[in-house]
């Protein structure tokens, strides 16, 4: 069955984030005053790693560690801006 998932997001230089293979992120928010990002999954599919950068505003960028861009978050009424890529999938788990 699709469906679409939130999953609550930490804020650091890289982050993996357990989902259903395949998975397509749809966008990256902050709600609840948490940053928060939404996927269509397909809840048949077993679970992986899937690997995210987020790189602040006027941070320096590695093009070896940029994947797709995700989307923009603001925290601390807009002082710090935050930009998600997807690094892809790490791993299937068993």
């Amino acid at each position: 069955m699709k469906t679409i998932w939130k999953f609550v997001i930490e804020i650091d230089d890289t982050i993996e984030v357990m989902m259903p293979q395949d998975a397509k992120i749809l966008t990256v928010q902050i709600q609840h005053e948490m940053a928060t990002i939404w996927a269509m999954v397909d809840t048949c599919k077993s679970d992986v790693k899937r690997i995210l950068r987020i790189v602040g505003t006027g941070h320096e960028i590695s093009p070896k560690i940029i994947g797709d861009y995700i989307g923009t978050f603001q925290i601390d009424s807009g002082n710090l801006v935050f930009h998600v890529f997807d690094i892809g999938e790490l791993c299937k788990q068993s």
